[in-house]
Parts: C-alpha cells; structure tokens; sequence
C-alpha cells in the first residue's frame, strides 16, 4: 500500500465516520450540560472560586 493510498483511505474516513464521531461527542457535551439536575453543579462550580473569600475584610 503506498503512502497515497493511505493517505486516501484515512480521509475518506475522517470525511465521513470522523464526523459523525465527532458530532455525536459535541451533542453528548452540550446535552451533559443541559441535563436534569444539572443547575445544582453548575452553581457549585460558578460559586467555587468565592468559597474561601474573606469578603475584603
């Protein structure tokens, strides 16, 4: 098999299962984010920097 031929068959991949792969990660991250339950751990991890404040005293 020469480099070409690889080189092909790996773009060819890329160009159709590649995408979709990657697709389906992208929906599975934004849905993560949006997922019943979710707001309590967002808030958690908005809010965690200010857990040790001392408020400017």
């Amino acid at each position: 098999m020469t480099p070409t031929e690889t080189y092909d068959q790996l773009r060819h991949f890329a160009d159709s299962w590649g995408l979709i792969m990657l697709g389906l990660i992208f929906l599975s991250l934004v849905g993560w984010t949006f997922r019943k339950g979710a707001n309590a751990d967002m808030d958690r991890a908005a809010n965690s920097i200010f857990k040790d404040d001392d408020h400017g005293a």
